[in-house]
């Protein structure tokens, strides 16, 4: 038989897989192969059935909670294939009925023509980073909410806290002595309090995990010279890393800008142009520690001894602290300047937070992993 492609689109789920092939070609039909089980030994099957038939196959799903564990399958034994953002798929207007078998037949089609965009996949150690540093935000989620949640219980009992700065030792002695009227509501608040320990504990616990994981990570130099930046510490710096991958991927800054939702919407038609809020598409994470990094350029540029020290305990090399010193001078006066000109500071702080992409951006091409 005649060596030709086929393209397999693969509609995945937990427990399923609907698989539907395309042959190369404009008139090639696009054919539904069936449903199989969603373990990997019922696709090996499938995989194997499809290659006798002499094809190349070229495979594509689209991203979801499966993960890559389909992809890297694939791709070790050898066979091509890609992962697609659902956000980014065509998809024709005014159509109502969507199906597993329609969905798979439409990635089988879509990837023939062209017409699909890869995501980038994550190696398997970049991806046990990013879980670590997620969990630590979800930990430090839930802190929140627990500590939202017991000043909530005391200000509806009329109790406020005279101090400074809440959750400090001091403010968790004050807690501790706290009686409530009603012996309900003291265990109640008891129970809240244990809530916060308990996650202001897994949160430190994830932290140190983060430190060491770091330290035995090929990443690891990367990381720290992102930390060169006022703002960025070690858990932005390595959720950064570890959210945004293989940087060199993005030939300027502009390309990481967009990829992070950071750039504004437009919507244009003849002489009108109209520009929105930023896309925010992309990587939710790593736009919201740079967002978050964003905040510390409010006040004027200098070296603080909090960032002199962390430059010398890292040995971070001079091309990369110049990169930052000139960042930090120009995202200060940046920051100034809009404010001035009236605009709200969450405006200004995502357009900081832009401009500080392009700054990761140029440190990360200095650092030769």
């Amino acid at each position: 038989m005649k060596d030709y492609t086929m393209f397999v689109g693969l509609d995945v789920h937990k427990n399923s897989i609907e698989i539907a092939t395309a042959d190369e070609g404009r008139d090639g039909e696009v054919r539904r192969y069936g449903t199989i089980g969603g373990d990997l030994k019922s696709l090996d099957k499938v995989v194997r059935r499809l290659q006798a038939l002499g094809p190349k196959l070229r495979f594509v799903y689209e991203a979801g909670p499966c993960g890559y564990e389909i992809y890297r399958h694939l791709t070790s034994k050898g066979l091509e294939c890609i992962v697609v953002a659902p956000s980014m798929t065509p998809k024709r207007s005014g159509v109502r009925v969507k199906t597993d078998p329609r969905d798979a037949r439409m990635l089988a089609r879509l990837h023939r023509a062209g017409e699909l965009t890869a995501v980038y996949v994550p190696r398997l150690d970049d991806e046990a980073i990013r879980d670590l540093t997620r969990a630590r935000q979800d930990a430090k989620n839930a802190e929140r909410r627990a500590r939202q949640q017991l000043k909530a219980l005391l200000l509806r009992n009329g109790i406020r806290y005279q101090g400074k700065t809440s959750w400090t030792p001091a403010h968790m002695r004050w807690l501790s002595e706290i009686r409530l009227p009603h012996p309900a509501q003291q265990i109640v608040c008891q129970e809240y309090i244990d809530a916060v320990q308990t996650a202001t504990e897994r949160v430190a616990r994830l932290t140190q995990q983060i430190q060491q994981q770091v330290n035995q990570w090929r990443m690891r130099p990367v990381v720290e010279a992102y930390q060169a930046l006022r703002g960025v510490q070690l858990i932005v710096a390595a959720t950064l890393v570890a959210e945004i991958g293989d940087i060199s991927r993005f030939e300027n800054p502009r390309e990481l800008m967009a990829y992070l939702g950071l750039v504004p919407s437009e919507s244009s038609s003849g002489d009108n142009v109209w520009r929105g809020s930023i896309t925010k598409t992309g990587n939710t994470h790593a736009r919201t520690a740079l967002v978050q990094a964003a905040w510390s350029y409010r006040r004027p540029a200098r070296v603080t001894r909090s960032i002199l020290l962390r430059h010398q305990q890292l040995k971070i090399p001079k091309s990369v602290l110049k990169i930052a010193w000139k960042g930090q001078l120009r995202l200060c006066r940046r920051f100034q300047f809009l404010t001035m000109r009236g605009k709200s500071q969450q405006k200004v702080v995502v357009a900081i937070a832009r401009e500080l992409a392009g700054f990761v951006w140029a440190i990360a091409k200095e650092i030769k992993i």
